[in-house]
């Protein structure tokens, strides 16, 4: 596993560690539960790839104040010793369930449940956000292209345009988790075993007297890697047969041989290309397109980590509710489960949130609510199974399963793509995927409702 995060403390926002004196002031360590959930698809889709669990877990397995930490947080003024001394023995304790790397998932249902004191859930808040939040948003992108390619090979270059060398590792990892096959970046290759690939830049043309002796040179190099640059002069005029006279020898002595585009119109040269090399008998050569190859800007996935329950002062769970006058941002209450009800094939129906304590027996009606809207609801009666999406994963602050390999995580991915419908995985106006809550839990949303806000027909 790589070891990023061995010491996160600090990565997180500072009302986070102003609230966490003011509980350890006031004694306030009740245990709390927070879910991790989005509101909205991104990019306009009909679904997401949740990614980021196992760097989550090691990152809270590890987290630790140094003794640099602790001297950097006494200069700002804020915080007394004695809380101060309570973060040099801090360590995570909490309980974590969360869906499986990998699968499917929509708006409003958790994708992590953690359960902890409420001093120690309050600080790893902003670091479960930016490790969900990031690799989901990656996993989901790169699936959509996964689809949009008709499920062919694709490869993530992305380094160079990341967010810092962490994000960058982070995107390979999500990325590959998502559909891409290989990475350019080297040292993802090596921490998390992905395959890397990569080809050759301009500069390597151009270093050069002619484009011919930089395609000969390459494929002496590398006579079973060989892919060339096409659009470095002229990609039609001279790249194109410059690239068939070296790739008829490579094939004609057994070796494997790319060609790729990174400019231009990519659609009108790629035909064109394929046309080129069909008619000079070089059908097996393969043709690569790079170059800002998404369908929209990266921006919409925003997470959420919202407090669900509080510890009372018997001891136990007491549901708690955000309000707000937009139906999206008020909260679903309670200690949650998620369940996913399939058809035939293992085609997933519909998500149904439910309390963790109800009883959900297979094979008989259950009836969805809406989340938002009171009169809305259906009664699912044909279906062949259902399963509880979260799982336990960690427990007194340890992870508790042997988590898959990023290969089997990635072998998860492309199976729930093949399960889902294509009306919710197309690219324009996808279908939305129902996600509705039970009877017992919009009873305890009115009822929480009608306590804090009288007035609320």
């Amino acid at each position: 596993m790589l070891n990023l995060r061995a010491n996160a403390a600090l990565l997180t926002d500072l009302y986070e560690l102003t609230m966490m004196q003011g509980y350890h002031r006031h004694g306030f360590h009740r245990r709390a539960v927070f879910d991790l959930y989005f509101r909205r698809q991104p990019f306009q889709g009909g679904f997401s790839i949740a990614a980021g669990l196992a760097d989550a877990l090691h990152a809270l397995e590890n987290l630790r104040f140094e003794r640099a930490d602790l001297d950097y947080l006494a200069t700002l003024g804020l915080f007394g010793r004695e809380f101060l001394d309570y973060l040099a023995d801090f360590r995570f304790s909490g309980e974590v369930w969360a869906v499986p790397e990998g699968t499917v998932v929509f708006p409003h249902e958790p994708l992590l449940r953690v359960s902890a004191p409420v001093i120690e859930a309050q600080l790893v808040e902003s670091l479960l956000l930016n490790t969900i939040n990031y690799q989901t948003l990656v996993a989901t992108k790169t699936a959509r292209i996964y689809l949009a390619a008709g499920k062919g090979a694709i490869a993530e270059f992305g380094l160079r345009r990341a967010q810092g060398w962490d994000g960058a590792l982070t995107a390979s990892r999500a990325a590959y988790i998502g559909g891409g096959g290989a990475t350019s970046n080297t040292l993802a290759g090596r921490h998390y075993g992905i395959p890397v690939t990569g080809t050759m830049a301009h500069s390597w043309i151009m270093a050069f007297e002619t484009e011919l002796q930089a395609f000969e040179h390459y494929a002496d190099l590398y006579p079973d890697q060989t892919t060339l640059l096409l659009d470095t002069y002229d990609t039609l005029g001279s790249g194109l047969p410059n690239a068939i006279t070296v790739a008829r020898r490579l094939v004609e002595a057994g070796h494997k041989v790319g060609v790729r585009l990174d400019s231009g119109d990519i659609q009108y040269l790629s035909k064109a290309v394929r046309r080129g090399l069909d008619a000079a008998g070089l059908e097996t050569v393969t043709i690569a397109v790079s170059n800002e190859l998404d369908e929209h800007i990266v921006a919409q996935l925003v997470g959420v980590y919202k407090l669900a329950a509080v510890e009372n002062s018997e001891g136990r769970l007491q549901p708690t509710m955000k309000f707000s006058d937009n139906p999206e941002k008020s909260t679903n209450p309670g200690v949650k489960q998620v369940y996913r009800f399939y058809g035939a094939d293992r085609t997933p129906l519909a998500d149904l949130i439910t309390l963790a304590d109800e009883q959900m027996q297979p094979g008989r009606p259950h009836t969805f609510y809406h989340p938002a809207i009171d009169y809305r609801k259906f009664r699912l009666r044909q279906y062949v199974d259902l399963q509880a999406l979260l799982q336990p994963v960690m427990r007194d602050g340890r992870t508790i399963v042997d988590l898959p390999s990023l290969a089997e995580t990635r072998r998860h991915t492309l199976h729930s793509l093949d399960c889902l419908d294509e009306t919710y995985t197309r690219i324009i106006n996808p279908h939305v995927y129902k996600v509705s809550i039970s009877r017992s839990l919009k009873q305890i949303k009115q009822m929480l409702m009608q306590k804090f806000q009288p007035d609320v027909e």
